[in-house]
């Protein structure tokens, strides 16, 4: 039995449709309105699993005025899910303004754990996974970002950050710049059809990736020092 006066955070799939829970499915049926960063992604979601609860925009942008509607229906007893584009709500997606709210406002926040690009990158990539440390998307100004990679790049753990197809090999040189030639395990297209790692020295990902074709979001993976 599901509670009442409740904002569930539920994770979906970061590809496949197929990988979601038998709860996340029922809590998403039941509730009285789900809150998606992209509805028309979620509108897919819904039509696999028939799922017809109305559907409404929630985005860092539209907090104010989302929030305002959300803490209504809590004041009503209703009972809201929150999804994210694809994966877990909140990491590297909307949701932290939200849920704070919520829980401010004395009401209960609720996790449907489920799929996370950071724990099956993780899993699958062959890197220590005793500590790891997640960076998710790095800044654009350059400076900022070799900044980070120099403060995270000190701790004993596995580094995990998002990158985008577009400055994926640029992130590569940054690594090979200021953390050394580190094992890098590169993730692409994760649960996709064209799901791909590439595992090795961040030298020879560069020379790798320069006769490859890159698509879609990347899971990028880079080993403590040793």
């Amino acid at each position: 039995m599901e509670k009442t006066n409740a904002l569930y955070v539920v994770a979906t799939p970061i590809g496949n449709l197929a990988d979601i829970t038998y709860r996340a499915v029922s809590v998403l049926k039941t509730v009285d309105a789900v809150f998606s960063e992209d509805t028309r992604q979620t509108k897919k979601l819904f039509d696999r699993y028939q799922i017809s609860t109305p559907l409404k925009s929630y985005r860092d942008q539209n907090h104010e005025r989302a929030w305002e509607k959300i803490l209504d229906m809590l004041r009503q007893g209703k009972t809201i899910a929150l999804v994210s584009d694809s994966g877990t709500p909140l990491i590297s997606d909307p949701g932290y303004k939200l849920v704070k709210s919520v829980i401010g406002a004395g009401y209960l926040v609720v996790p449907i754990p489920g799929p996370s690009a950071v724990i099956a990158s993780l899993s699958a990539s062959g890197l220590p996974t005793d500590k790891f440390a997640f960076v998710g998307f790095l800044p654009k100004s350059h400076g900022k970002r070799a900044e980070l990679l120099q403060e995270f790049g000190k701790l004993d753990a596995t580094l995990i950050i998002y990158e985008s197809p577009y400055r994926v090999i640029k992130l590569l040189q940054e690594i090979l710049a200021t953390l050394g030639d580190r094992e890098v395990c590169l993730a692409g297209e994760i649960t996709k059809l064209f799901e791909k790692f590439d595992h090795g020295k961040a030298g020879e990902l560069l020379a790798k990736l320069a006769t490859q074709k890159i698509r879609g979001e990347y899971t990028v993976l880079v080993s403590k020092v040793i």
